[in-house]
């Protein structure tokens, strides 16, 4: 394809009802469909002589806690004898299973870790789906947006017991004296300054 309006209008016009959006920007093209379709979407992508994106550069997801659809997932594609980008993407629920694209491109394997890892996202029939960044035993998935900040506990080397220990995060706050207010209203200690100075005067 020449260029990347012919080639969203080939898309388009082979796969039909199973795009719900199509558009290009950034000099790439971006679609959405459903769970449902995606599998065929990627695989006519893939071996269509006038598409050809055989690369699958990354998956991602992206966290919106306040929609039933909770997390959109996110591929992009690059294909070589066109160089042209492509970015599909679709949205599940929160404890919705997702087939894996690791028969279709291997490389899919440990991205599709890393995003059950960071945001809890499950993949049907994937190989060996584990975490591949937290610590074993870790709680939680970092990346959702109503994870803490501070996670839920700490790994550190106990001396005591000679062995790497998990423990819930604490906090030492003795030593701290926190001031809540606005920068713009300006901090206790010239507000009393001030509250002083004027009694004075």
């Amino acid at each position: 394809m020449n260029s990347l309006e012919d080639l969203e209008k080939k898309i388009n016009s082979e796969l039909t009802t199973k795009i719900n959006n199509s558009e290009i920007k950034h000099n790439q093209i971006y679609l959405e469909t459903d769970k449902d379709d995606f599998l065929d979407v990627i695989l006519f992508l893939k071996t269509n002589l006038d598409t050809k994106f055989r690369q699958l550069i990354d998956i991602t997801v992206v966290d919106y806690p306040e929609n039933n659809q909770r997390f959109q997932v996110v591929y992009l594609f690059l294909s070589h004898e066109f160089n042209q980008r492509l970015v599909l993407k679709y949205s599940i629920s929160e404890n919705e299973v997702i087939p894996s694209l690791t028969s279709v491109f291997p490389a899919a394997n440990w991205m599709e870790r890393e995003v059950f890892d960071m945001y809890g996202v499950n993949f049907k029939d994937h190989p060996d789906l584990r975490r591949i960044l937290t610590d074993y035993g870790f709680e939680g998935h970092p990346l959702r947006k109503d994870f803490p900040l501070t996670g839920h506990s700490e790994v550190r080397y106990s001396e005591d017991q000679k062995k790497v220990i998990s423990e819930p995060v604490k906090l030492e706050q003795n030593y701290r004296n926190f001031d809540y207010e606005s920068p713009w209203e300006g901090t206790k200690y010239i507000k009393e300054e001030i509250e002083n100075n004027d009694k004075k005067n």
